[in-house]
């Protein structure tokens, strides 16, 4: 059922897509490894920790453009 006294549902503009996250510097910490990493693709940035060698790291930060 349409109505027409709504406004439309705004559409995503920007391109998705998977990072491929680059590794700038890293420096070791109490808490592990930490990572400043960029992605390949669009440039976004953000901060990563790697707790112990084995484990993958884990975002700190939210993606930030530049």
């Amino acid at each position: 059922m349409a109505s027409l006294h709504t406004l439309p549902i705004p559409r995503q503009t920007a391109p998705v897509h998977e990072h491929a996250w680059l590794v700038d510097s890293r420096h070791p910490t109490s808490e592990g490894l930490v990572l400043y990493v960029r992605c390949d693709g669009c440039g976004v940035r953000r901060v990563d920790v790697q707790a112990h060698p084995q484990t993958p790291p884990v975002a700190l930060s939210r993606a930030l453009r530049p």
